[in-house]
């Protein structure tokens, strides 16, 4: 079984989605189940609904999935695997205060040296323990360091070797006797039968913790490991939520499809035959093993292109926009204009709102009183040599208020295209919104 673990706790990272995407497709490559896990254990940065939010986004973007748990639900046991632990004695009671931690860690930062934690507890006898106790002293469980390295192989980035020192006795249960992110990890993980983790880099630094956890406590199924390299802005730098495309809820508000995104996000890092292609697709030609290592950098640009180009695969754009189909000729006519959902929609908004013109406004004037006063001719240029003939003007002073007056645009479209759609039209969109 694979996983996706997203937090309730904020939008949905392209970073997160791209994790998900690759679940699903290798989920199915390997025919096996795909499991969402929403990690809402630290309820302090909870935010209530933003689990639904994850499920929506999604079944927008065609992530089946087969089923859904919540890691809360499993805090029993996390509470009895930690006492297992420790009547194994391969973890221990910490009962060190915030004030003596983090006195060490600053004596460790002046040193220049990574700080570990002392052992202190590590060996207190039952004795002192119970003292402890009495007391009512707070304390935390740690894990044993493991005795030798612990070494994987991740599918992207190759083998890793991370000794004791690198991992340390950390803490796997908190004070409030809630566990912490790798110790919930990793029990949910063995829990739920796991076989490849896919998440990105940033967790890369946890894996050994994890598989560390899961050691002690005897697992010994192999849970394989892929970490996707990080996406980093236009500027080079690591994507954060200042940047408004790293939100898959503003890309969606954009106007940019799911399936575009899903393809552009496929596409980072990768490279195949063809560039245009659906997530069903994907399935067939996907190797994990091929991403490349280096950071990824996310050009809103290259978005863009994809997103026309799965925008002229549509059969009624205007669905997408809310226009009734008769206007999807006019709708397919501006897509070499346009690039996301929401310019198109802009467009045809523009052309059936009212306008005021700023220039032109005699010539508009005139071209008003004509069209209305006058039957359309089938051919268009017979339509502008009558116009001409009857109006006199000519050149830039018959085109652009022409344009301006159909279009509500000096921009736009050939005339002789426009007319040829809006034709049915015309009539009504001058007399009605201008």
């Amino acid at each position: 079984m694979l996983r996706f673990a997203p937090s309730p706790t904020g939008d949905m990272h392209i970073g997160n989605l791209r994790v998900a995407i690759f679940n699903y497709i290798i989920a199915k490559q390997k025919n096996e189940k795909l499991l969402i896990r929403i990690e809402d254990t630290d309820k302090e940065r909870n935010i209530e609904g933003k689990d639904k939010e994850i499920l929506d986004i999604l079944h927008l973007f065609g992530i089946e999935y087969d089923n859904v748990v919540y890691q809360s639900a499993n805090l029993h046991m996390h509470q009895q695997m930690a006492k297992k632990l420790l009547d194994d004695k391969k973890a221990f009671v910490c009962f060190c205060d915030e004030e003596e931690i983090n006195f060490q860690r600053e004596k460790a930062k002046i040193e220049k040296r990574p700080y570990r934690y002392s052992g202190k507890c590590e060996n207190l006898t039952s004795t002192e323990i119970r003292k402890y106790l009495d007391k009512k002293t707070p304390f935390v469980v740690r894990l044993k360091k493991p005795e030798k390295n612990i070494k994987f192989n991740d599918l992207i980035k190759g083998d890793f070797d991370f000794s004791p020192f690198d991992i340390d006795s950390f803490i796997i249960m908190r004070k409030d006797f809630t566990p912490t992110y790798n110790f919930a990890c990793a029990i949910d993980d063995m829990l739920y039968d796991i076989s490849l983790v896919i998440r990105g880099e940033d967790h890369l630094s946890n894996t050994p913790k994890q598989i560390a956890i899961r050691d002690a406590l005897g697992y010994d199924k192999e849970i394989k490991y892929a970490h996707l390299p990080i996406i980093l802005n236009e500027e080079g730098k690591k994507m954060s939520k200042r940047d408004n495309a790293s939100s898959v809820k503003w890309l969606l508000e954009e106007g940019f499809l799911p399936e575009a995104i899903a393809n552009y996000l496929i596409l980072l890092g990768n490279s195949f035959e063809k560039e245009i292609f659906t997530l069903k697709e994907a399935i067939e030609f996907f190797d994990i093993t091929k991403i490349s290592r280096a950071p990824a950098k996310f050009d809103l640009g290259k978005l863009r292109f994809i997103n026309k180009e799965h925008m002229k695969k549509i059969e009624k754009l205007t669905r997408y926009i809310g226009y009734h189909e008769e206007y999807e000729p006019l709708a397919k006519l501006y897509l070499d204009e346009v690039s996301t959902i929401k310019e198109l929609k802009e467009k045809l908004d523009n052309i059936f709102t009212k306008k005021e013109f700023d220039e032109f406004n005699d010539e508009i004037e005139i071209l008003k009183k004509e069209i209305l006063d006058n039957e359309f001719e089938d051919n268009y240029n017979d339509f502008k040599n009558r116009i001409m003939n009857n109006t006199g003007l000519k050149g830039k002073k018959l085109f652009m208020p022409l344009r301006m007056l159909m279009v509500g645009s000096k921009q736009g479209p050939e005339i002789k295209d426009l007319y040829a759609i809006m034709k049915p039209y015309l009539k009504m969109i001058i007399k009605e919104y201008r």
